[in-house]
């Protein structure tokens, strides 16, 4: 439940922060006028909820170096790190993109994740315990898995698509205090929400909105690891991509290291059993990946 509330929290803050805004800029007494400005409401709720979505963004690699400790690989000091160098060059030309960033996180788990504002400018770190563990040919699938992401382009979608969740849980929450607002006016004399009481509003309604929109936002992510998972394949082998999500399978029990904010790009995640967390997990069940392979690789 943690981690679900941790998942959800990540996008609401965004939500909260420009509603703050909007109320210290002095916006939401405009857009609310003599009733309500829609297409006002809808432009400003645009440019707040694609902000923060862009802006995590472009940050979106600096945060993952520091928040999982990766250490970037400029020069190789080892025959692995040459490997993985080489491989991740090999992988990239193969799909048509400029080569990432390569870097090595101190996790003990076998995980590996891929970030960055585009397909050209992107990170591809994997584990110590990945790299201590796996088989070649299954770190190389690994490795396949995420420049997959990277070539689909998943992060900046992924922005896009949480950009424009957020523009209408703004925008739904607004149109809920105000409608709020005139009923308790037509019931009361013209005595309405008032200042607290419809800013609180707003806020309730952005967080019940905004879960829901998270929900929308988690499923998206899991459709796309089915495709990066058939472009590992094909990039690396259908065989060695069921083995490597099959080692995973195995490691799930040992504890997660992946810090919250970078979770929905790890590989491992998925194995969630309860309906909530099936709901907001933002990779499917790693048995459903793999039979998602075979099925293709029968075909």
């Amino acid at each position: 439940m943690m981690r679900i509330l941790l998942f959800l929290g990540t996008n609401l803050a965004v939500i909260v922060v420009a509603s703050i805004t909007l109320r210290l800029l002095g916006v939401e007494g405009y857009l609310r006028g003599q009733g309500i400005n829609f297409n006002a409401l809808l432009i400003f709720c645009f440019i707040f909820g694609m902000a923060g979505s862009m802006i995590s963004l472009f940050i979106s690699k600096w945060m993952a170096k520091r928040s999982t400790g990766t250490v970037v690989i400029e020069t190789p000091s080892n025959a692995t790190e040459k490997w993985l160098l080489d491989t991740v060059a090999e992988l990239s030309r193969d799909a048509g993109i400029k080569t990432p960033e390569v870097g090595i996180f101190p996790a003990q788990q076998s995980n590996a994740f891929a970030t960055g504002w585009n397909k050209n400018d992107a990170l591809v770190a994997v584990s110590a315990g990945l790299l201590n563990r796996m088989r070649p040919e299954e770190v190389r699938a690994v490795l396949a898995h995420e420049i997959g992401h990277v070539a689909n382009g998943d992060m900046v979608t992924l922005a896009l698509i949480q950009g424009v969740v957020n523009t209408f849980v703004m925008f739904f929450a607004r149109v809920v205090a105000h409608l709020v607002d005139g009923f308790l006016k037509s019931r009361s004399d013209g005595a309405g929400l008032g200042f607290m009481g419809y800013f609180a509003v707003v806020i309730v309604a952005e967080i019940v909105f905004g879960i829901i929109a998270s929900a929308i936002v988690a499923w998206f992510s899991r459709f796309r690891e089915y495709r990066a998972d058939a472009a590992g394949a094909q990039l690396a082998g259908s065989g060695a991509m069921i083995n490597a999500l099959a080692r995973l399978k195995a490691e799930t029990q040992m504890p997660d290291q992946m810090p919250d904010t970078l979770r929905a790009m790890a590989i491992t995640k998925g194995q969630t059993k309860s309906l909530m967390e099936r709901l907001f997990a933002s990779h499917p069940p790693l048995d459903d990946r793999i039979r998602a392979l075979k099925e293709a690789a029968y075909r």
